[in-house]
């Protein structure tokens, strides 16, 4: 990471970090860790509550929960009902991120990798409310950033796949080097193009794994969704 807006020497700048549940968000999470530079205050994540599921990623948010306790952090759920406009989502994200503003966190952070208009809508969002988005693991080559993961000792499993891209066996496999061996030539193995979304279950900074199992697979608007449950 730069060394841009350094706090003050032994005081480490507050960051409140933007959760999905997956690889990408854990990966960046240690790294806000590891660097010593940052205390994450909290995991900011949006469920639709019609569902009580991750918008995206499909998954359960008592599995979110699971994984906060697990991670030793508060989690911060934005609740959205149904499908709702980007009008909608960016004012209720707006209303959580001053919430944190108001408690001294003006930094938050994501674990994009090379979407750069991805970038730029998040790093105009939180501009809007005075604060300034992180990158932890920007630019980073993603068939290394895969097998370092795994490297480290993270776990995790494929909860939704993309049907367009991938055949639905893969939904519900672990994320690990046979998975990687397996992925078509032109799937990002970071899935940064939405190919795939994962669920982190340990790991390091986590203090017991989660225990899950899973559940029934499920076909929808051209997704494919395993479900995982607690174990």
């Amino acid at each position: 990471m730069s060394n841009e807006n350094q706090g003050v020497q032994g005081v480490r700048e507050k960051v409140l970090m933007c959760w999905s549940g997956g690889k990408d968000s854990a990966f960046a999470l240690h790294e806000l860790r590891q660097s010593g530079r940052y205390e994450v205050v909290a995991l900011l994540t949006t469920v639709n509550s019609q569902f009580g599921r991750v918008s995206m990623h499909g998954v359960r948010r008592e599995m979110l929960e699971a994984q906060a306790r697990a991670l030793e952090l508060p989690l911060h759920v934005v609740e959205l009902y149904g499908k709702v406009s980007m009008e909608e989502y960016a004012e209720k994200m707006r209303e959580s991120l001053q919430e944190f503003l108001a408690a001294g966190v003006w930094q938050a952070a994501f674990g994009d990798l090379f979407l750069e208009d991805v970038r730029s809508y998040r790093e105009k969002n939180l501009q809007k409310v005075g604060m300034k988005a992180l990158f932890p693991l920007w630019g980073c080559n993603t068939a290394h950033l895969a097998r370092e993961f795994l490297e480290l000792g993270f776990r995790a499993v494929v909860v939704t796949v993309d049907a367009k891209v991938l055949d639905e066996s893969f939904a519900g496999r672990p994320f690990d080097e046979s998975f990687l061996k397996d992925l078509p030539a032109g799937v990002d193995p970071c899935a940064e193009n939405g190919e795939f979304h994962s669920f982190v279950f340990d790991g390091p900074g986590f203090r017991q794994p989660v225990a899950w199992r899973l559940g029934e697979k499920v076909t929808r608007e051209g997704f494919v969704y395993c479900d995982i449950l607690p174990a």
